[in-house]
């Protein structure tokens, strides 16, 4: 399963708010709530939001396998 929980804390050490990106970068609302939810995303919002976090994937989301627990 992929997971997204190093998206808000990248987010938070770049200072951009997922606010911010909705009115400033115009990612969709839609998109956001996916990765709150560690749902399927487009790999087009991945390269997107690297951009503008100025960041690698790696600091966005990570893979962990179905027995393993959320940390």
């Amino acid at each position: 399963m992929i997971v997204y929980d190093r998206l808000w804390e990248t987010m938070k050490k770049k200072g951009i708010s997922q606010y911010s990106l909705i009115k400033n970068y115009h990612i969709n609302e839609t998109q956001l709530y996916r990765l709150r939810k560690n749902m399927v995303v487009k790999t087009i919002t991945l390269d997107r939001l690297c951009e503008i976090l100025d960041c690698e994937v790696e600091d966005i989301c990570r893979y962990i396998r179905n027995n393993d627990s959320v940390k």
